[in-house]
Order: C-alpha cells, then structure tokens, then sequence
C-alpha cells in the first residue's frame, strides 16, 4: 500500500477517539493526543505502527482490491 492510498483524516480521528478514551484512565494520554493533533502524515504513520494498527482498514475507498 502506497502512502497515497491512506485516509490519513479517519485515522487520526480513530487516533484520537482512541487516546480521548484512554485518558479516562491515564491522564498522561493527553500528550498523545496533542501529538496525533498535530502530526504529519509521516508521524501518524509512525504512530499508527507503534500501536500495531492495520492500515488496511484506512485505505481509500478507490483503491481497495476487492
């Protein structure tokens, strides 16, 4: 998969749906937060590999294979 085929908008939101969730149990998930707020497409990359997160669920719409 090519960076191109990424909806990089819904993975942030999932990104940021998901550490709003955690900082109901750890505060300190605020700074992850302010970092996927204001990260790259590169650095949303980065952090989507960190958590192990399928990119294949972001894919374009036009580009998936069926």
């Amino acid at each position: 998969m090519n960076i191109e085929d990424i909806d990089f908008s819904k993975l942030r939101k999932d990104l940021e749906d998901n550490y709003g969730s955690a900082m109901s149990f750890f505060p300190v998930a605020i700074m992850d937060l302010t970092r996927v707020e204001t990260a790259s497409n590169e650095e949303l990359l980065e952090i989507a590999q960190k958590e192990n997160i399928d990119l294949s669920k972001y894919q374009k719409e036009e580009y998936k294979r069926y």
